[in-house]
Formats: C-alpha cells, sequence, structure tokens
C-alpha cells in the first residue's frame, strides 16, 4: 500500500502495480501503449535490439557510486527492461512510472522486486522531495520541474533521446525520405534551469533485423499502419537498422 501526504491510500493491485492516475491526467480512456505494444517491445529486447542502449544507461549508472538501497526510479519505465537490468547489478530501491497499465503489469511479472506505478510523469512525480538519487528516462518524456524537485542534492539524471539517425533505413523505407530530427539542444535548453551537463555520448548499433522483427519495431514507432506504406511494409524481408540515441548525464544545478 502507498500512502499520499494527504492520507490518501492506494493499494497494490493483483496484477502487481499501483495505479495512481488521475482522470485530468490521461488524454484519452485508453491511457499509454496497448498491451501488443508492451509485447512488441519485450519480444525486441529479447531478441537484443535495442540493448546498446540500455546496457550503456546501466553502465553509466553503475559508475555513479550509488549507496545500497539507493532510491532510483525510472520515468517511462515500459515493459521495465531498464530498470529490471540495473536492479540484477546493484541493490536499489527501485521504481517503474508509466501511462500504461499493460506495461506497469508486464513489467511487474518480470521484475516483482520493484515498484510499478502507473501514472502521469509529465504532470508530477509520486515522491517526496529530496528522496530519489537517481532518475532513468530511456526515450521517455520528463518534468525538469519535478525531477529536480525529487532527486537528492547529489542526485543525477540520466536520460537517452533517439539520435538523428535512429531507425534511419527503417523510416526511409516507410516514409520514403529519411527525417532528421535534431533533439539534443531543444533537451538541453528545457532543463538548463535546473540541471547541468555532466556527461554525454551516442551510442549506436546496427543489426540486421528478419521481417518479424521489422513488424515489431514499425509497430511501437506507429508507422507500419499508415495505409500510405502498407506496400512498402509488405515488401519487407530483412534490412539492416541503425539504431541510435544520444545518452545525457545531468547533475542537479
Amino acid at each position: 500500500m502507498l500512502i499520499c501526504p494527504a492520507g490518501h491510500s492506494y493499494d497494490v493491485a493483483r496484477s502487481g502495480y499501483v495505479n495512481l492516475l488521475q482522470p485530468q491526467d490521461r488524454r484519452s480512456r485508453r491511457a499509454g501503449d496497448a498491451k501488443s505494444i508492451v509485447e512488441a517491445r519485450a519480444r525486441l529486447f529479447a531478441a537484443g535490439v535495442g540493448r546498446a542502449a540500455v546496457d550503456e544507461l546501466v553502465q553509466r549508472a553503475a559508475r555513479l557510486g550509488l549507496d545500497a538501497h539507493a532510491g532510483v526510479a525510472d520515468l517511462g519505465s515500459g515493459a521495465g527492461d531498464l530498470l529490471g537490468t540495473l536492479s540484477a547489478r546493484l541493490t536499489i530501491a527501485g521504481a517503474g512510472i508509466d501511462l500504461s497499465p499493460a506495461a506497469a503489469a508486464h513489467a511487474a511479472r518480470r521484475y516483482p522486486g520493484l515498484t510499478w506505478i502507473v501514472a502521469n510523469a509529465d504532470r508530477g512525480l509520486p515522491f517526496p522531495g529530496r528522496s530519489v538519487r537517481l532518475l532513468l528516462s530511456l526515450h521517455g518524456r520528463r518534468n525538469p520541474a519535478e525531477c529536480e524537485r525529487v532527486l537528492t542534492s547529489d542526485g543525477f539524471l540520466l536520460m537517452a533521446v533517439p539520435a538523428s539517425d535512429d531507425l534511419v533505413e527503417l523510416r526511409t523505407l516507410v516514409s520514403g525520405q529519411p527525417p532528421v530530427r535534431e533533439r539534443s539542444h531543444s533537451l538541453l535548453d528545457e532543463h538548463r534551469e535546473h540541471f547541468r551537463l555532466a556527461e554525454r555520448t551516442v551510442v549506436r548499433e546496427r543489426p540486421r533485423l528478419e521481417r518479424t522483427a521489422l513488424l515489431d519495431l514499425l509497430r511501437i514507432t506507429y508507422r507500419g499502419e499508415r495505409r500510405s506504406a502498407a506496400e512498402r511494409v509488405d515488401a519487407l524481408t530483412s534490412l539492416d537498422v541503425t539504431m541510435a540515441s544520444e545518452v545525457f548525464l545531468l547533475e542537479r544545478g
């Protein structure tokens, strides 16, 4: 059971997570990723697809010198792979937050020793001030002011965002032209008031993926459902795909 400062209590569901989501916190009745998308992400990770970014974040977190049972929260925790992998390496008090009940249920089944919460991290983080040593965010959204509020004075925000060439081959094939989106400048700008940059790097892998994995990638990026791309998607057999993430370690300013 969780209890908020106002005295309200929240029970852990049978499926192993706590649902703190309020009606005003969702844009639709079905908030977050559907079960099919969560399962697609899990299949990809089990096959090693996207593991390089997770391993990079885990290695960097392991170098921070966290105390045993330090508070660690994953914002947009999805199927739980990042936080679960980190907990296998370090003894932490870990909590994952995601908008999707399907994602929280999946993560709770795989990593029952961690806390899984359904909530909208964009609006607020369900932690007391200065109670979390490390915040993680892998291709998720963040609220910089809330991140600063909950982090300890020596806390860190460790995050990754897709690099401009992430999935470039697949996106080019489906859309007909490679989209270019530079995220780093806007990301650093939005965090500048509360944080300073400590480290920055790029991690890349370029596996050859077969049709099943390619379809899962399209499913989780919402691009495979476009009618205009149906013929090109039907012709997919295998493809070398770049998976690239920019990784940032921020300290409280």
